[in-house]
C-alpha cells in the first residue's frame, strides 16, 4: 500500500527550489554555498581545547572557553587547499581516504577537501577497537587515513602492517620522521603552493553525481559491519529534501521556523554517523548556516550556552539527558521539584489539546515563567527547533519539549537513505509519530511481514517499510549477495523497520524487524515502545526488555543512581555506596519498581513487565553496549547480564503485580 499526504503541502514542496542547493555533486554545492555566502559565519571553534596544525593566520586561535569563527570565504579557501595538498599526495579520482577523529571543524574541512580532490571517505569512530580500525580501512582499500591525534595515530600504527597505506595525516601538531606522516598543516601548504584553479575546477568536473561519494558502515549491532555505498547524488538529494520540508517555502507562515542562512545549530554528534554526516554537515553548509563544534559530548551543556544554537540535531538519549539534568536542577527542594513536576503536567497537557482554553493557557503561563524559560534558557535561549533521530524518541518526551516550546521534529532514516526518509514539518508535529516521507521519498508497507493481530492499537497499515527515491544506496561494498537480499523485486530497499501508515501518510514507528520478541505462548511483543516509556522515569537510567522463547516480558534496569541518591537524602535513608550493592537494595527495589507498575497500568496483559532486574553498570559505546550512535546492543547487553536474566526467569522470582 502506498499514501501521500496532503496534495497542496507535497506540491509546495516539489515545487521549492533553491539556486544554492541546485543539483549536482557535493563539491560543487559546497563552492556555490561559498560563492553565495562569503561573508556569513560558516564554522566556529572553541579556544583552548586543540594543539591544532593548521597555521594561526588561517584559522586564528580563539581564548580558552570563547568561540571564534571562519567565514565561508574562509573555509572556501581552506577546502580548495587541502583539496589540492591531498593531490599532491596521491589522492586521485575513487580512492578511498578514512577519516578517524572526533567531531571538529577540521573533519568538515578535510571531508569537502578529499571530495573535492575526488577521494571517497570512508569514516572511522574513534572508539573503534584496534580490530575494528584495521577492518574500516581494509574493507575498502583504504590508500590514506586523516587521523586526530597522537594517540589515535599510534592505535592506527598498530594495525598498519595489514594495511596498504600511502600517507597518514594528523589533524594536530606531531613530530615524526616517516616520509609517509603528515600534519593536516603540512597538507594545507601543499596545497598552497601547488593550488591551481583551472586544476581543480577540473577535478569537480571529472565528477558526476553518480560517483561513490562515501563509504558509511552500519554501526555493527549483530555482525560485521557492512559498507553501505553512498554517491553524490545520494547525499545531495536528502540536502535538498530536507531543504525542502524545512526551508523558507513561499507557502509558509512568517511565524513557522525555517532553516537558512541565518540558523545557527551545534554539532557534537560523531560525522563518522551519517546523520550528523548529513543533517549538521552536508545540509548546514549547503544552506549557509553556522556550524558550532561542542568540545565533547560531557561539555555540550556549556557550549551550547555559549552558541546559543537556533537549531541542532541529536539522538533520543541526549534529549532523555537534557530532561535528566532539568529534573535535577529542579530537585534542589522539594517546593522547586513540585512545581517542576506540575508544569511538566502542563506541557504534556498543552501538546495534546488541540484547542487549549483561558485555564490552560494561563497555567501555562505562569508554568513558562517558573519553569520553562528556564529551559530554553539553558538551551542557548534561540532554539527554534530540534531534530530527533537514530533511534525512537518517547511520545512522552516530545509532548513534554513541544509544550514548553522547544519544538523536537523527530523523523526517521538509515544508513542506506543517506539517511532522512520522513521527518514531522515544524508546523504540525505529531508527537509519537516519524512525520511523513520527504519529497520524491517513495514509501511502502509490506503487510505480510507482521499481522494485524500482533499490533491491536494500529490504526494504519502496519508492516515492514519498503523504501524508494534517489536518496537510497544502490547496495553494500563488495556484499553483492546482501545488496541483493536488501531489495525486494521493485527495487524498493527493505528497511527491516515494522511501521504503521496513518490514513494522512504519517509514519509511526513500530519496532526493528529482527527485534521483535517472540514469548514462547507464541505472541509477539515489541520491545522499543514500551521502553521509551521509561524515558521521563526518574528512577530509571535505562532499561532493555527481554523475553525470546520466555512465558512473559522481563526487564533490565539500569537506576538512575543520581536521582535515587537524592531521593535517598530527602528522606533520610541511609543507602549502600556502591551501586552494585544499592541494586540489592529491597528499598531501592521497590520505588523503581512503582515506576515499572506505573509504566505496566498503560500496556497489553501480554506487554506488561512481570519481574525485572537492576543491573549497577550504564551501557554506553566504550564499554560495547550501545552503538556509538546511542542504539543499544540488545546482544552485547544480554551477553553482559546474563546472570541478571536467568535471575527474571529462575525459580526465585519476585514478580511485580
Amino acid at each position: 500500500m502506498s499514501h501521500a499526504p496532503d496534495a497542496d503541502w507535497r506540491e509546495a514542496e516539489e515545487r521549492f527550489a533553491d539556486d544554492v542547493v541546485g543539483e549536482g555533486t557535493l563539491s560543487e554545492l559546497f563552492e556555490r554555498a561559498v560563492d553565495a555566502y562569503g561573508h556569513g559565519n560558516a564554522q566556529r571553534y572553541k579556544g583552548g581545547i586543540y594543539d591544532r596544525s593548521l597555521p594561526a593566520d588561517v584559522v586564528p586561535p580563539a581564548p580558552d572557553g570563547v568561540y571564534a569563527a571562519i567565514t565561508y570565504a574562509e573555509m572556501g579557501d581552506i577546502v580548495r587547499s587541502l583539496a589540492a595538498g591531498f593531490r599532491d599526495l596521491g589522492v586521485d579520482h575513487g580512492d578511498a581516504v578514512g577519516i578517524y577523529a572526533d567531531t571538529r571543524m577540521e573533519w568538515a574541512l578535510s571531508d569537502f577537501g578529499l571530495l573535492a580532490a575526488g577521494g571517497v571517505v570512508t569514516t572511522v569512530y574513534t572508539d573503534s577497537s584496534p580490530r575494528q580500525v584495521r577492518y574500516l580501512l581494509d574493507d575498502p582499500g583504504a590508500t590514506g587515513v586523516v587521523v586526530e591525534d597522537s594517540d589515535l595515530l599510534a592505535t592506527l600504527q598498530g594495525v598498519e602492517s595489514d594495511l596498504d597505506l600511502d600517507f597518514a595525516v594528523v589533524i594536530d601538531e606531531h613530530e615524526t620522521d616517516r616520509e609517509d606522516i603528515f600534519t593536516l598543516g603540512e597538507v594545507y601548504e601543499r596545497g598552497v603552493e601547488a593550488f591551481d584553479r583551472a586544476a581543480y575546477d577540473g577535478w569537480l568536473d571529472e565528477r558526476d553525481p553518480g560517483d561513490l561519494a562515501s563509504l558509511i558502515y552500519t554501526s555493527g549491532t549483530t555482525g560485521q559491519p557492512k559498507g553501505v555505498r553512498l554517491t553524490h547524488r545520494n547525499f545531495h538529494a536528502n540536502v535538498r529534501q530536507c531543504y525542502a520540508r524545512f526551508g523558507s517555502r513561499p507557502d509558509r507562515d512568517a511565524g513557522v521556523p525555517v532553516l537558512d542562512s541565518d540558523s545557527r545549530s551545534v554539532s557534537f554528534l560523531p560525522l563518522a554517523h551519517v546523520f550528523e554526516r548529513l543533517s549538521g554537515h552536508f545540509l548546514m553548509f549547503g544552506v549557509g548556516a553556522t556550524v558550532g563544534y561542542a568540545e565533547s559530548p560531557d561539555t555540550v551543556a556549556e557550549d551550547i550556552e555559549l552558541l546559543s544554537p537556533t537549531t541542532g540535531a541529536s539522538v533520543p538519549r541526549v534529549y532523555e539527558r537534557v530532561f535528566d539534568r532539568m529534573r535535577e536542577q529542579a530537585s534542589e527542594s522539594a517546593v522547586t521539584s513540585r512545581v517542576f513536576e506540575w508544569a511538566v503536567d502542563v506541557a504534556k497537557e498543552y501538546a495534546r489539546t488541540d484547542d487549549p482554553g483561558f485555564v490552560l493557557r494561563g497555567k501555562r503561563g505562569l508554568a513558562d515563567r517558573l519553569v520553562y524559560e528556564t529551559v530554553r534558557e539553558g538551551l542557548g535561549g534561540n532554539v527554534e527547533f530540534l531534530v530527533s533521530g537514530g533511534g525512537s524518541l518517547s511520545r512522552d518526551l516530545s509532548e513534554l519539549f513541544l509544550g514548553m516550546g522547544v519544538p523536537i521534529a523527530e523523523g526517521y532514516g538509515l544508513t542506506e537513505t543517506a539517511p532522512v526518509v520522513s521527518v514531522n514539518p515544524v508546523e504540525d508535529i505529531r508527537p509519537g509519530t516519524l512525520g511523513s516521507a520527504l519529497v520524491d521519498v517513495d514509501v511502502r508497507v509490506d503487510e505480510s511481514m507482521v499481522g494485524d493481530e500482533q499490533l491491536p492499537d494500529a490504526e494504519g497499515t502496519v508492516g515492514e517499510l519498503l523504501v524508494d527515491g534517489p536518496n537510497v544506496t544502490d547496495g553494500y561494498w563488495n556484499r553483492p549477495d546482501e545488496t541483493d537480499a536488501a531489495f525486494d523485486e521493485d527495487g524498493y530497499f527493505r528497511t527491516g523497520d515494522i511501521v504503521e501508515l496513518t490514513a494522512d501518510g504519517y509514519l509511526v514507528f513500530h519496532e526493528r524487524l529482527k527485534q521483535i520478541m517472540v514469548l514462547s505462548t507464541g505472541k509477539n511483543v515489541a520491545p522499543g515502545p514500551i521502553e521509551d516509556r521509561f524515558a521521563t522515569s526518574d528512577r530509571v537510567g535505562q532499561v532493555m526488555v527481554v523475553g525470546d522463547d520466555r512465558k512473559f516480558v522481563g526487564a533490565l534496569i539500569v537506576p538512575n543512581f543520581e536521582a535515587l541518591e537524592r531521593w535517598a537524602e530527602r528522606e533520610g535513608l541511609d543507602l549502600p555506596a556502591s551501586h552494585a550493592a544499592m541494586c540489592e537494595d529491597e528499598r531501592v527495589r521497590e520505588r523503581v519498581g512503582a515506576a515499572v507498575e506505573a509504566v505496566n497500568e498503560d500496556l497489553e496483559r501480554i506487554e506488561t513487565i512481570k519481574e525485572f532486574a537492576l543491573v549497577p553498570r550504564e551501557w554506553t559505546s566504550e564499554n560495547d553496549l550501545l552503538t556509538p550512535s546511542m542504539k543499544k546492543k540488545r546482544r552485547n547487553i544480554r551477553e553482559a547480564h546474563e546472570e541478571a536474566v536467568r535471575r527474571i526467569y529462575g525459580e526465585e522470582q519476585r514478580v511485580v503485580r
